[in-house]
Formats: C-alpha cells, sequence, structure tokens
C-alpha cells in the first residue's frame, strides 16, 4: 500500500495517462506465469469503416490527451529493421538540433510521414495519443505505448492512426486499426517497463499503410545512454496537438522506480507512444525505433522516460508483423 502511495506521488503523465489522481501501474513486476512468450491481442470491435467516419476532423481537433480525462503491395519504402542486438552508430548531429527539450519539427523528410497523432474513446470520450508506422512484413504495424490501447483493465475503441496529422487534417488518410496488441505484462498488470504496443491497421483503397507513408526500423536489445531523437505530438499546454514536435539528447537509464530511457524533454500529454529514434539522420528524417513516449516524473520536471525495448517488445513486433 505504501508503495503504490509513493508511486503515485512521485509519477506524473507528462505523456499522457498517469497522473497523480491515479495509482501507476505496476512497475518491475514479474509477468503471470505462461504469459510471457503471447503478446495480447485484441481486434476491433468495429467496421473500418464506422471508424473512419466517427473521427472527423472536428473530433480529432477536441480530442484531449488521456491525463486530461484521467484528471476530469510495394515493398515498403524507409529504412530496414536493424538485427536483435546490433548496436546502431550515432551519425554526426546538428549543433542546430542537439540537443533539443522540445521544439516544433520543421526538418520534413520521413518522419513527417511515418509519425502521426493515434485518436481512439476511452471512457466514453475522445483522447489522443502519438505513434508511427514502422517496417513490417504486413505493411501495416504502427508502433505506439500500452497505454494508447488498453489503461485501467479497459482496450480503447474507435482505434485510428492519422500519419502526418496536422491542425486537424489527415493528408495521408485515417488507417483504423484491425487489431490492437501489448505486451502480455502490460496486460496482466500495466508493469510501465512494458508500456508498448502495436496495431495493425487496415488497407485504404488496396493500399498498406508503408506503402504510401514509408516506415522507419526498428531495433531490439540495443545498448543503453546513447543519443536519441523523440517525436510525438503533444496536446496539453503548451502545446495543442496540431504539430509534431521533437526533443534530442543523450538519454540515461532511470535509476528510481523503472529501468526505462530518460531524456530532457518537455513533451506534454498526447505525445505517449511517439517514437524514440536512434541513428537519427536529420537530413532524410529516418532513424531506428528503440523506444516509445511513457511517463514523467512529477519532482523531476523536463524528463521524459521510455520502455526499453528488449524481448517483450520484439515478441510483440513478431505477432504484430504476421497478422
Amino acid at each position: 500500500m505504501r508503495r503504490a502511495a509513493l508511486r503515485s506521488a512521485l509519477i506524473t503523465a507528462a505523456t499522457g495517462v498517469l497522473t497523480a489522481a491515479f495509482a501507476l501501474p505496476a512497475v518491475a513486476q514479474s509477468p503471470v506465469a505462461g504469459s510471457a512468450e503471447a503478446p495480447a491481442v485484441h481486434p476491433a470491435p468495429a467496421a473500418a469503416e464506422a471508424v473512419a467516419k466517427y473521427w472527423t476532423p472536428e473530433r480529432m481537433r477536441s480530442a484531449v490527451p488521456m491525463q486530461r480525462l484521467l484528471g476530469a503491395r510495394t515493398a515498403p519504402t524507409g529504412s530496414a529493421p536493424v538485427a536483435d542486438g546490433a548496436a546502431a552508430a550515432v551519425p554526426p548531429v546538428s549543433p542546430l538540433a542537439f540537443p533539443t527539450t522540445g521544439a516544433d519539427w520543421t526538418g520534413g523528410g520521413a518522419v513527417a510521414k511515418t509519425a502521426g497523432r493515434v485518436f481512439f474513446t476511452f471512457g466514453g470520450r475522445n483522447a489522443s495519443c502519438s505513434g508511427n508506422a514502422v517496417t513490417s512484413a504486413n505493411r501495416s504495424v504502427v508502433i505506439t505505448a500500452g497505454h494508447c490501447v488498453k489503461y485501467q483493465g479497459s482496450w480503447h475503441t474507435n482505434w485510428v492512426f492519422v500519419p502526418g496529422y496536422a491542425g486537424g487534417n489527415a493528408p495521408f488518410g485515417e488507417w483504423p486499426a484491425r487489431a490492437t496488441l501489448t505486451t502480455p505484462q502490460w496486460e496482466a498488470s500495466e508493469d510501465i517497463n512494458y508500456d508498448i504496443a502495436a496495431a495493425v491497421v487496415g488497407q485504404r483503397d488496396g493500399r498498406s499503410l508503408t506503402d504510401v507513408v514509408g516506415s522507419q526500423g526498428i531495433a531490439f536489445n540495443q545498448p543503453r545512454n546513447q543519443n536519441m531523437y523523440a517525436f510525438g505530438y503533444p496536446a496539453a499546454a503548451p502545446y495543442d496537438g496540431s504539430k509534431l514536435v521533437y526533443c534530442s539528447g543523450r538519454t540515461f537509464t532511470d535509476f528510481l522506480l523503472t529501468r526505462d530511457h530518460g531524456m530532457g524533454c518537455g513533451m506534454t500529454g498526447g505525445s505517449s507512444g511517439g517514437p524514440w529514434f536512434l541513428n537519427f539522420d536529420e537530413a532524410t528524417g529516418t532513424g531506428t525505433v528503440a523506444s516509445v513516449n511513457s511517463f514523467g516524473y512529477k519532482f523531476l520536471p523536463g524528463n521524459l522516460y521510455g520502455p526499453y525495448f528488449g524481448p517483450e517488445a520484439k515478441a510483440l513486433y513478431d505477432r504484430a508483423q504476421a497478422a
């Protein structure tokens, strides 16, 4: 009881879900017996056409970060996946863009198309997160955070990915999920160390997601404490969810309650699920996804944390790309 109260007192939803008024999901829990190998899969309950029709530009603009609700057929383009465990060399970075603790992304490139805003219904209200299209066998996988598909025992509905979102516009279309998936640890006990999820989206006009917007590589079991870039669509003040925002800097490993990556970053609610890149090339906007925006500590403002992509994340990705 005391530990739960301590977690609630220390951690806030800098990226959209964990607030002072609600207990933090479990930290460093052991996986439930028999569940470690199999990601949790939730088929979409509504037809894609109905979901796409539901998300009008007005509803997208008015969707709020979860913290506000809780407080109130061609080969895929883009970078290829990195081999499991292979270290990605960090390229030279521009002194104008590194480090950055939260600025509008004006560099264009692939990330301006592969990153997008995620919309869904939670508790009868419309909410938002962020996500990113990754290279996959089915050309249809979006990586995001676990709490962006399921929270407090409830799977979100009306789930849609809008790549390249800009001020209520969907320049590359709306992509409803056919299924959402998360790690067994998040599904069983909402363990913040495994706050990772994927969505498998349907086709539009006979084309798959990454045929249209391209994709980013994804890597697992990478060395820690590297230079990384984080992207998302923060929608809580001082941001409004209309623009792609990024942070960049040297990461560190959380030494308090988790084993997550940390970075100096001021992104707010709504950026949850946005990608963290290794080997990010500013000139092309390409990189290798190795984490996602997850949470922040209340007493350490200006820092953002994301889960380590280990074997559990790889199992999730493999299941999603085989769907």
